[in-house]
């Protein structure tokens, strides 16, 4: 696990004219990333569902999920994403590191591209 900030592009989908420059805390450790919910409205992305999360003190919160579209450096991908309510941190998780095609360096706090690897079976 490792913690840094970058500033991703965050769209309703790859082809959408419109789009907010985020500044994210990127933490390899947590699963969903978080937008705040003033920027998906900006953004006309609406949740379609809602997800429950067990914090560690036992406390319950749900959050809407939404489809975003993210861009680092060039590179994107479609993504699920949760709408963060005032107190969220906005955050970069795992599912969109991955499906953006990238990995974090815990050492130097760096992104870069993913090396891809594809397991194939023998005939």
């Amino acid at each position: 696990m490792g913690i840094t900030t970058a500033i991703l592009r965050v769209r309703e989908h790859r082809k959408a004219a419109k789009f907010a420059g985020v500044e994210f805390l990127v933490d390899s450790g947590a699963v969903y990333s978080v937008v705040p919910e003033k920027v998906l409205d900006e953004l006309d992305i609406e949740p379609y569902k809602e997800i429950r999360f067990l914090l560690a003190d036992g406390t319950t919160l749900k959050r809407r999920v939404s489809s975003a579209y993210f861009e680092f450096d060039g590179e994107g991908g479609p993504v699920p994403v949760l709408h963060g309510e005032e107190g969220d941190s906005a955050l970069f998780g795992a599912i969109t590191l991955g499906s953006i095609g990238l990995v974090l360096n815990p050492f130097t706090r760096t992104l870069h591209p993913m090396r891809m690897l594809m397991a194939g079976l023998k005939r």
